[in-house]
């Protein structure tokens, strides 16, 4: 994965494709920081694919939110830049499943783990986890699981 993003970052560069390039940037920055909590804790090898998945979502989950709090402050200019981000970390992220797909495959976690009521909802999540950690919207998930728990 690193090398699939510094990668990118050399292509942006001589592209001149300065957004790309920044974002590059805050990728590689973020995954070097990981990596020395990562060492301080005795991992000397630093995080691996899935934890770099893992901040990926997290990068993408922080524009998310600030899309909303620039929209709110009618800051469009901000949210189009935050939206491009957004394009740009998605690319080296697994594709998500389709909603009607996670539907689905929350509906038989929930006959599998046999949950009845909401305080299952751990089980069904951990069950999807198990196998869908890299390509699920679990927030989506968590929403759908309520919802048919509380059927």
């Amino acid at each position: 994965m690193r090398e699939i993003i510094n990668s990118e970052l050399k292509k942006s560069v001589m592209s001149k494709d300065i957004l790309a390039v920044k974002t590059l940037r805050l990728i590689i920055a973020a995954i070097k920081d990981r990596d020395i909590v990562a060492r301080g804790s005795g991992n000397n090898s630093g995080i691996d694919d899935n934890e770099i998945l893992s901040l990926l979502k997290k990068m993408i989950k922080q524009r998310q939110e600030s899309i909303l709090l620039f929209e709110k402050g009618k800051r469009l200019d901000l949210v189009e830049n935050e939206e491009n981000e957004i394009k740009i970390i998605s690319n080296f992220l697994p594709e998500q499943l389709a909603e009607e797909r996670v539907i689905e495959l929350v509906k038989s976690s929930i006959q599998k783990v046999g949950a009845s009521s909401i305080k299952d909802m751990g089980k069904v999540m951990a069950n999807l986890k198990k196998d869908y950690s890299s390509n699920m919207d679990f927030a989506f998930a968590s929403k759908i699981i309520k919802e048919e728990l509380l059927k």
